[in-house]
């Protein structure tokens, strides 16, 4: 590990229910971009999982420099808030602006945070030490508006998890207290359990191309029938030879929502799909489809 220079993350398997073990310490799961953020009094560089550069797009992080003492490298999640809560769909908006004067302008408008979860470097390589040794170096740097350190729980995780889950949170993750950073490796030491939902939906139509097919998902509120996302099949799914026996309409069945390259359906044809939660647009975030509720007209 070199300061200044990228190294992949340590990555994190997958769980579908939260536990309880003495070996793990549990912590809330943001819903931002994940980071690394190599940081000294007069350095400051900023690269995303997949080592781009993204330092000029969150001026408001040089702030960190005046935190730290000696060059650090902090792991961790870039994170927009809104109501208390991390508001990913401001945050994506910022990820995409390349204009330096709307960077600027968002920065002071719509400042992001960064939640440190671990400390990897300071002064020199510590990711050879167990986690614990890592979070009691990590909490001798002082909170800010733009840096905040991640608080974790021992032995709490299903408590916690449940708690995510009322506030509307993405979820938690768990991490082997003993554990040493592993870069560039996707390890059970660290595990994320997100929190997701069940919900029922019409399809009003599909768009494909070569390889897939991406149903039109919407849903009956108040006599209107509302686009609500995307949730993509494969062409040799059995789903996709009952949606091409589906009554086609010339016109969107949608109040709020057209694409000329769409085929519309009339929204007989049901599906159950499980995603993380709701934009504040009333989006579906990371849906996937779970089963087929009923045929429609076949």
């Amino acid at each position: 590990m070199r300061f200044g220079h990228f190294f992949a993350p340590m990555l994190l398997e997958e769980y579908s229910s939260a536990f309880d073990n003495p070996d793990f310490l549990y912590e809330i799961k943001f819903d931002g971009i994940r980071a690394l953020i190599h940081v000294g009094p007069k350095f400051l560089k900023v690269f995303s999982r997949h080592g781009k550069d993204i330092t000029k797009l969150y001026p408001e992080l040089k702030n960190i420099q005046k935190l730290v003492s000696q060059n650090m490298i902090f792991d961790g999640e870039i994170v927009t808030f809104k109501n208390g809560l991390p508001d990913f769909l401001t945050l994506q908006k910022r990820s995409n602006i390349s204009n330096l004067s709307r960077i600027d302008y968002f920065s002071k408008y719509f400042p992001v945070c960064f939640m440190a979860f671990d400390c990897l470097y300071q002064a020199k390589d510590l990711t050879k030490l167990p986690l614990l040794e890592r979070k009691s170096i990590l909490n001798k740097i002082k909170d800010s508006d733009y840096f905040i350190k991640a608080q974790y729980v021992l032995n709490d995780g299903i408590k916690l998890f449940k708690k995510t889950k009322e506030v509307g949170l993405e979820g938690i993750v768990a991490k082997k207290i003993s554990s040493t950073y592993q870069t560039s490796t996707r390890s059970e030491n660290w595990i994320k359990i997100k929190n997701f939902c069940d919900e029922e939906f019409y399809v009003g139509g599909f768009i494909k191309n070569k390889i897939k097919v991406s149903l039109l998902l919407g849903e009956y509120h108040n006599n209107h029938f509302l686009y609500v996302g995307k949730v993509s099949i494969s062409k040799n799914s059995s789903f996709y030879k009952i949606l091409i026996k589906q009554v086609k309409r010339k016109t969107t069945p949608f109040d709020n929502y057209q694409d000329n390259l769409a085929v519309y359906l009339t929204p007989k044809l049901k599906c159950e799909v499980t995603y993380l939660h709701r934009t504040n647009t009333n989006n579906l975030r990371q849906p996937v489809l779970k089963k087929i509720i009923n045929k429609g007209d076949i």
